[in-house]
C-alpha cells in the first residue's frame, strides 16, 4: 500500500502480547531515528488496555535508556475528569507504564487538569486547547493551533469510539476547537475532555492499536469506510500513515487484500 493517509494499513499479529510487543518497537524505532536527527517530536498517547500494554512494552526496550527524551512532548488523546490519583487517569496508567522510567523533563509531558486543580470541565478543556497552541508550527498549511503528532496512538472500542469520541454523538463533529468537554459519557467515568477529530487527524501517523474479539465489528465497520458520526475510528486518519495494529482474534471481519505483513 501507498504511504498516505488515505490508505489503510492493517498489520495483523497472533495476540495481544505479540502485538504490544511489535507496535513498542515500531514506536522506539520511530523515536530513536528522529531524535537521532536532532528533531523534536510529538507523541499523542492513549489510555486502556493495549494503550498501557504498548507503553510497559516499550519500556523494555534497552534503547529508551540512550534517547534524549528532552526533544520529546507527550500529550493524552483523551482524559478522564477525575482526581488526579484517581486510577482512572490516563497520565497515572502512562507514567506507570513507561513515564516515570524515562529521564524526559516534567515540562515535556502535558496533562489535561483534574478536578483537584481548580478548574470546571469547560475551563480544564480550553486549558488544554491553550497548552497545545503554544506548541503549534509556524506554517499550519497542514495542522491549526496545534502540534502535528508524530505519532497519535488511538485505542477502538467495541462501539468504535476513538479518545472520547463516541458514536452519534455532538462531540465527534466538533471543527472548531482543539478540544471537547464531554458529558454523561456513555462509558464511565461520566465526564471527559478529548482532543477533536482536526487535532487528530492533523497528526502525521496515526496507529490505532485493537485487540479482542469484541473489536472486530468495529474494526470491519471501520474498513469498510462507515460515517465516522457512527462509526468514529472511520474517520481517524494520519496526513502520512494510517495503521490499524490489530490481533488475530480483531482481524475476524478484514478482508485480506487489506493486510499488509509489515509496518
Amino acid at each position: 500500500m501507498t504511504e498516505n493517509g488515505a490508505a489503510k494499513q492493517v498489520i495483523i499479529k497472533k495476540d495481544a502480547a505479540t502485538l504490544a510487543d511489535y507496535v513498542a518497537t515500531r514506536f522506539v524505532n520511530r523515536v530513536v531515528k528522529r531524535v537521532a536527527e536532532g528533531k523534536r517530536m510529538h507523541i499523542c498517547l492513549t489510555g486502556g488496555t493495549m494503550g498501557g500494554a504498548v507503553l510497559r512494552a516499550a519500556a523494555l526496550d534497552p534503547r529508551v535508556a540512550d534517547i534524549d527524551w528532552s526533544l520529546v512532548h507527550f500529550w493524552f488523546g483523551d482524559e478522564r475528569f477525575v482526581g488526579r490519583d484517581s486510577g482512572d487517569r490516563n497520565d497515572r496508567q502512562a507514567r506507570a507504564a513507561l513515564l516515570d522510567a524515562l529521564a524526559v523533563p516534567a515540562e515535556n509531558i502535558h496533562t489535561v487538569a483534574s478536578t483537584d486543580d481548580g478548574l470546571d470541565l469547560d475551563s480544564a478543556a480550553i486549558a488544554y486547547a491553550d497548552e497545545l497552541a503554544q506548541f503549534a508550527p509556524s506554517d499550519r498549511s497542514e495542522t491549526g493551533p496545534w502540534p502535528s503528532f508524530d505519532i497519535c496512538f488511538l485505542g477502538v472500542g467495541p462501539d468504535a469510539h476513538i479518545a472520547s469520541l463516541f458514536p452519534d454523538r455532538p462531540e465527534i463533529s466538533v471543527t472548531d476547537r482543539a478540544t471537547v468537554p464531554v458529558r454523561d459519557s456513555p462509558k464511565p467515568p461520566p465526564e471527559r475532555i478529548s482532543l477533536t477529530r482536526p487535532v487528530i487527524n492533523s497528526s502525521k501517523r496515526v496507529w490505532m492499536v485493537i485487540a479482542g474479539a469484541d473489536k472486530a465489528a468495529a474494526l470491519g465497520l471501520a474498513l469498510a469506510g462507515a460515517s465516522y458520526q457512527s462509526v468514529p475510528a472511520a474517520g481517524a486518519k494520519g496526513r502520512r500513515r494510517t495503521a490499524f495494529f490489530v490481533d488475530e482474534a480483531a482481524a475476524d471481519q478484514v478482508p485480506p487484500q487489506l493486510i499488509d505483513r509489515e509496518y
